[in-house]
């Protein structure tokens, strides 16, 4: 038998494990689905590779957190020209546990292409707005009770300034009271471990932590799940599990990275999409910065969906590291980092990308290819971004090319080239999705409209995954979302 906490936790399973309903990954997406299935009564176990952990065991955006919640310490990279940095968290809560709290719907026009391109059915702005709401009172989205960071101010005033619509975008927070109205507000971001995790755990479903599923196999009317319990970062043990369902919820990297391990590879790693992003690290003559900022919150949408542009995670570690580009003024970020901040700007992309196994290797290989148009479109958006900034009184800029000179004056942006160039450009994204898209359109959709997999017997997808193109927006909103429509689906209650 295995161990069992009072809180339902398993410590040292002992094979074979069975169930009613397995679901692998605790991100929003599986928090979501394990949570609404456990309080409907049904018996379920909750997988997740990495450790719960508190947001108290380490302070937000530090290199503790890099180290203990991001996978490979935040070091994954999509292979093309230029390749793009991505994060993926490993742990309990997935991404929720380390992102920005920044919530945005759907757009309804998204919604509208998913429904024309894919064959997506029940997915209007109306079939959804009951789970948007549902979603935005568990995780409490509001906005800022009191002043936003500076740093976000100078977004916002810098936008204002050159008649750009720039809008504070509401966050899944819960504020602390406070009397000091000039004060930036303090708050706990309403991750998964603060919300759905705990009201699964009080209704029943058991969590199994440090856990890598490595393989499923069909066997008969049950899924077979193979893999490995790590005792510490040397030991670990084989582990099996048997369960009548399963929902896959692990990303949208490691769901097509074990399912394609499994054999089941239709449309499954092939649709690949991402926002690339260029930053900029802008230094301004006054403070802008402090170690317990958090996160700004303006977001300037004049361009969108092609554009979007706001203000980045800018602790000093943070800093430290989007200066690598420009590694003779290091020393600036160890002198004046109150003075500095890191913008970025956001494109939805054209291109696409894959998710490949490669034998003998426990990642996947991550590929994605721009087209010559998004590298046009980053250019405009540094350019943009980066007049913006000027006009918001930044005195340098540097941006997120490596030998590239710093920016000192407007007339400087003529330098930026028309296209980015391949080989210096350094992007990133904190927004994958869309390699195993949803829909009834049997050659792009790897999963049907409520996320089963065509082809297969109680076997789901509930993460980022099913999203069929890019939103142009951060998504967690959506997943959420579509993940409670389609729990509720499985149950019979939508």
């Amino acid at each position: 038998m295995s161990k069992s906490t009072p809180n339902n936790r398993i410590i040292h399973p002992k094979s074979p494990l069975t169930c009613e309903i397995a679901v692998i990954g605790s991100g929003p997406g599986g928090a979501i689905t394990a949570c609404l299935l456990a309080e409907a009564g049904r018996d379920v176990l909750l997988i997740e590779e990495g450790s719960y952990l508190p947001l108290k065991s380490c302070p937000p955006f530090s290199q503790t957190e890099l180290e203990q919640k991001y996978r490979n310490g935040g070091l994954t990279a999509a292979f093309g020209k230029p390749k793009i940095q991505y994060v993926e968290g490993r742990c309990v809560g997935g991404g929720s546990e380390i992102n920005s709290g920044l919530y945005h719907r759907t757009p309804p026009e998204i919604l509208e292409e998913w429904q024309r391109e894919f064959a997506v059915e029940a997915l209007t702005e109306a079939d959804l707005i009951p789970h948007f709401e549902a979603c935005e009172q568990a995780v409490t989205v509001c906005k800022l009770p009191g002043k936003p960071p500076l740093a976000s101010l100078k977004l916002h005033q810098g936008a204002i300034s050159l008649g750009w619509q720039s809008l504070e975008i509401p966050r899944w927070f819960r504020y602390q009271e406070q009397t000091d109205l000039s004060a930036t507000p303090r708050g706990t971001r309403q991750s998964m471990t603060e919300t759905f995790i705990p009201r699964a755990l009080n209704a029943g479903c058991q969590l199994l932590t440090n856990t890598r599923i490595n393989l499923i196999r069909q066997q008969g009317k049950y899924w077979l799940l193979k893999g490995d319990y790590f005792l510490n970062d040397q030991q670990k043990e084989a582990v099996e599990i048997q369960a009548e369902t399963l929902f896959i919820c692990c990303g949208a990297i490691q769901t097509p990275d074990l399912l394609r391990r499994s054999g089941i590879t239709h449309n499954i790693g092939n649709n690949l999409q991402m926002h690339p992003t260029v930053k900029v690290i802008a230094q301004f003559n006054e403070i802008v910065n402090s170690k317990d900022m958090g996160v700004p919150v303006h977001q300037v949408k004049e361009f969108a969906p092609k554009l979007s542009f706001g203000c980045s995670i800018s602790s000093p570690p943070y800093l430290a590291v989007g200066m690598t580009d420009h590694p003779q003024y290091r020393q600036e970020v160890e002198q004046n980092w109150q003075q500095m901040a890191i913008y970025y700007a956001m494109i939805t992309g054209s291109g696409r990308g894959s998710v490949r196994n490669i034998p003998g290797f426990r990642d996947p290989l991550v590929r994605y290819r721009l087209t010559q148009q998004d590298l046009k479109d980053l250019s405009e958006g540094l350019q943009k971004l980066s007049q913006l900034l000027f006009e918001a009184g930044a005195k340098i800029l540097y941006p997120s090319i490596s030998n590239f000179p710093r920016l000192t004056q407007p007339d400087d942006l003529k330098q930026i080239p028309e296209i980015l160039p391949k080989s210096q450009t350094n992007l990133m994204t904190v927004h994958v999705m869309s390699s195993c898209p949803m829909g009834e359109n049997l050659e792009k959709c790897a999963a049907n409209s409520f996320g089963k997999v065509h082809g297969f017997n109680n076997l789901y997808i509930s993460d980022a995954s099913l999203l069929c193109t890019a939103p142009g927006v951060n998504p967690q909103g959506s997943i959420m979302a579509i993940a409670r429509r389609n729990a509720l689906k499985f149950l019979g209650k939508l």
